[in-house]
């Protein structure tokens, strides 16, 4: 329509998903077998609206605005949120804990294992149910497997304007925001908010925390001993209990040339940041259990509204074709924001006992305390390089280019990963907080062929 250039959808999706007839066990923990029928999962069924615009501002091909806007839903996959959640064995208490006392110091368990409650060496299981075809998940809300909308996914739009500045030359800026929907919650229905207690600790002092430690950790609970233990969880919509928001708000700089001669160039920078808040739902289900950015959420991760702040991407790349040799030459240069820390402090159970003001439920001698909010204390940025040196063979009509690659031409040894766990008492050397267990890859040089005929 003149300069305007339109386009528009309406999809439509129905998803399905079923678990065959299944049988575990017999084990050494499960004396006779275990049979479930087939089971229906989810049937969902969706419209999803879908629409951009294109303008050329005017009229010559070299200012342009363009904006979007859509739906978008999860993927339909095994494992994937709600698909695969009704399959029974998914439901039920394949794993448990129990603490053990060698009495004997033979480091043989003396005690019945198919026993659930304390026996012998052993303390009663954290999970009752174990061994068992109880479900765990005793209920599973029908309204987040059913029905029209329900299905997760989220919402897009976007806005960016390209300019040319020079002939083949141009830059493009932008802002995307997203947005996630149909968020779902699990509820233990066997306790109540009021069966957690609240409490605080005093963070251990230590210069490697913010401020160098001694401030107060807030917003921990722990389960009164009558609840330790008792599962029968209720999957349903997260809004039942509060408001769930997770919204992203992004920029991207990009500038794009397109030399004459084999020349090419591109270059930008994205930067944006996810913020996500579940607080009102974690008031009311202080057993919430959820991972968002490197973190879970948790009775003893307080940390419900998760702002890590502006995450930003640097990248650029150049090709160039040397004319008449035919020998290629390309680089590639990355800036990656450095990986999110955490510190889990494993207190001793007497500890927050103490705090608490009555002995902890817990299972173990420790009970694990996050100290920092995702965000707030980051690894260093990573920075690669990596070039290609390229020769093309003509003989007749066979084109062969023989090709070496080189990565992290630098030799970086950024860190990508780090123990994350605390140790005040350990300061250096193997375990200790903040020590790296990934880097990145060394230098290193690949030699590679292709033959077209």
């Amino acid at each position: 329509m003149g300069r305007v250039t339109l386009q528009g959808a309406l999809r439509f999706d129905r998803a399905t998903s079923w678990s065959p007839a299944q049988t575990i066990g017999p084990s050494n923990c499960l004396t006779s077998q275990i049979a479930f029928p087939k089971t229906d999962g989810v049937n969902y069924k969706d419209l999803s609206p879908r629409g951009g615009a294109a303008w050329d501002v005017f009229g010559n091909g070299r200012t342009s605005v363009k904006v979007n806007i859509g739906k978008y839903l999860d993927p339909a996959s095994n494992f994937n949120d709600n698909f695969s959640i009704a399959n029974p064995i998914q439901r039920i208490a394949t794993t448990a804990t129990r603490t053990w006392n060698d009495t004997n110091g033979d480091y043989v368990p003396q005690c019945d294992l198919a026993n659930t409650a304390a026996n012998g060496e052993c303390a009663g299981m954290n999970s009752p149910t174990f061994g068992t075809g109880t479900y765990t998940t005793g209920n599973i809300d029908s309204a987040i497997l059913n029905g029209w909308s329900v299905r997760p996914g989220d919402w897009q739009i976007g806005a960016s304007v390209q300019q040319q500045l020079l002939r083949r030359v141009s830059l493009e800026a932008g802002y995307f925001r997203r947005w996630l929907t149909n968020f779902t919650a699990t509820d233990n229905t066997a306790v109540s908010a009021a069966d957690f207690t609240p409490f605080s600790l005093t963070a251990p002092t230590d210069s490697r925390l913010p401020g160098g430690g001694g401030y107060t950790v807030s917003g921990l609970y722990n389960v009164v001993p009558a609840g330790f233990g008792l599962t029968n969880n209720n999957i349903t919509f997260a809004n039942n209990f509060g408001k769930w928001t997770q919204v992203y708000n992004g920029f991207l700089f990009n500038v794009s040339a397109r030399a004459s001669k084999g020349l090419t160039f591109q270059g930008g920078v994205n930067t944006g940041k996810t913020v996500q808040d579940m607080c009102s739902v974690r008031a009311t289900l202080p057993e919430l259990s959820v991972g968002f950015f490197g973190s879970t959420v948790g009775p003893t991760n307080p940390y419900c509204h998760i702002a890590p702040g502006f995450i930003t991407k640097v990248t650029g790349l150049a090709s160039y074709n040397v004319p008449k040799v035919d020998v290629l030459l390309s680089g590639t240069w990355r800036s990656d924001q450095g990986a999110p820390l955490r510190a889990t402090w494993n207190a001793p159970v007497a500890t927050v006992s103490s705090a608490l003001g009555r002995p902890a439920a817990v299972a173990g001698t420790t009970v694990p305390i996050d100290l920092i909010a995702p965000g707030q204390v980051w690894g260093d940025r990573v920075n690669e390089i990596d070039m290609r040196l390229a020769k093309v063979l003509r003989f007749g009509r066979t084109r062969s280019t023989v090709g070496l690659d080189v990565y992290n031409v630098l030799n970086s040894n950024a860190v990508l990963t780090f123990n994350q766990t605390f140790n005040p008492a350990v300061l250096t050397g193997p375990g200790s907080w903040q020590q790296p267990t990934s880097v990145l890859t060394p230098r290193f040089f690949k030699l590679s062929a292709q033959i077209d005929f």
